[in-house]
């Protein structure tokens, strides 16, 4: 079996987001190595898809790629938050709308081959708009995105987050296979 056994980990470094840590790694062959590893709590991503086929999407530019998209409302698990709990927060915090009753979507694991981070995302198909978004500097806009368009928005670049892509792809696929339902 190609299994790789982890035996034990130092921390390097860690703060409230992550902990970066060195791992005594034992490769299938018997052979060690240091392998550095990312310990990070969950984070929660929500949108819904309104009655039109459409989801409520972010425009936002991330700095540390200096690029600019669609993504999802999503943020860090607090300690001791349910999980689906925090998905409705943060679309609140970041959008306004505060979403109907939440279904679990997919779980995905962007980066496994360097961190433990879990990305729990949740829809609905209903949200109410409570007003303008506590955290507005997280997006430059926040706007209705037809499912229909995801393809060509992924093809074009305007979605990279895998998170976002996973989920919205997802979404779309629901949505062309259930008709104007999803």
């Amino acid at each position: 079996m190609s299994v790789w056994k982890n035996h034990g980990e130092k921390t390097v470094y860690e703060n409230p987001w992550l902990t970066l840590n060195l791992a005594d790694v034992e490769l299938p062959d018997g052979r060690h190595l240091d392998h550095y590893l990312i310990r990070q709590r969950p984070v929660a991503l929500a949108t819904t898809v309104n009655d039109a086929g459409e989801a409520l999407l972010l425009w936002r530019h991330r700095f540390i790629t200096d690029s600019w998209g669609w993504e999802l409302a999503a943020g860090v698990v607090e300690h001791g938050e349910d999980i689906e709990a925090a998905a409705a927060r943060e679309m609140l915090e970041e959008t306004g709308w505060r979403p109907g009753p939440l279904q679990h979507l997919l779980t995905v694991e962007p980066s496994n081959g360097l961190t433990d981070g879990r990305h729990h995302v949740y829809w609905s198909t209903t949200a109410e708009h409570i007003g303008h978004p506590e955290d507005d500097f997280e997006s430059e806009r926040r706007e209705w995105v037809p499912l229909s368009s995801i393809p060509s928005l992924i093809e074009r670049g305007e979605i990279r987050s895998a998170n976002a892509v996973a989920a919205l792809l997802l979404l779309h696929h629901m949505h062309a296979v259930g008709g104007e339902a999803v």
